[in-house]
């Protein structure tokens, strides 16, 4: 899959820290985007591009810890490199806790800080990947009639086709029927593949012990 190029979104508030990084971004041939408060920020259309953000804990409004809480959920597309001034270990872990990349005290070298770009960059184009992924699934799943998407999840509880039948009150050939569309609308070669979709689905089994 090929994507465009990868942007990396700088927000802090010190103008000329904004202004140094993005030079930085720019010479290793990423897009820059510098934002002076997490607000700006956050009114900022997500993109669906390759992407990482350079966060300064200490902001004017809302500060660098509670906007990862804030795109924690819709945006996690987007790994996030903290930067700071005034760093404690406490401060640390509970960003890395939350999942961010890496933790840089000012002033830190460029090495450092492309290193984390460059892991970040990688795992967003692999959360991307597995994104576009899930909705062709998603799309594949709508595609199923009612009756098969019974089957399915009966299927992938582990019933047989004689079991299925008995659940739904239709025949094993009837069944066998459904099931077959079933695999072919979703694409999946075998059980196994099929239960791996309805995983990455999250499909409860509608099974009655």
């Amino acid at each position: 899959m090929t994507y465009p190029t990868p942007i990396v979104f700088v927000v802090d508030d010190d103008i000329s820290v904004r202004e140094s990084l993005e030079s930085l971004i720019r010479c290793e041939g990423w897009e820059p985007e510098t934002f002076a408060s997490a607000r700006e920020f956050l009114a900022r259309p997500r993109t669906l591009v390759p992407c990482c953000l350079i966060l300064d804990v200490g902001l004017p409004d809302l500060n660098g810890l509670d906007l990862q809480k804030c795109i924690a959920s819709d945006r996690r597309d987007m790994p996030i490199i903290f930067i700071t001034g005034h760093g404690d270990v406490p401060m640390t872990v509970k960003a890395m806790k939350a999942g961010a990349i890496e933790f840089l005290i000012k002033p830190f070298g460029d090495e450092a800080l492309l290193s984390a770009i460059r892991q970040s960059i990688e795992r967003s184009q692999v959360m991307l990947r597995r994104e576009a992924e899930t909705g062709t699934l998603r799309h594949c799943y709508t595609s199923l009639s009612p009756r098969e998407r019974e089957v399915l999840v009966l299927v992938v509880a582990g019933l047989s086709n004689k079991q299925v039948g008995a659940e739904l009150g239709i025949s094993e050939i009837t069944v066998k029927a459904h099931r077959g569309r079933v695999m072919q609308k979703m694409e999946a070669d075998s059980l196994p593949d099929l239960v791996k979709i309805a995983t990455r689905l999250r499909l409860t089994p509608a099974y009655r012990a």
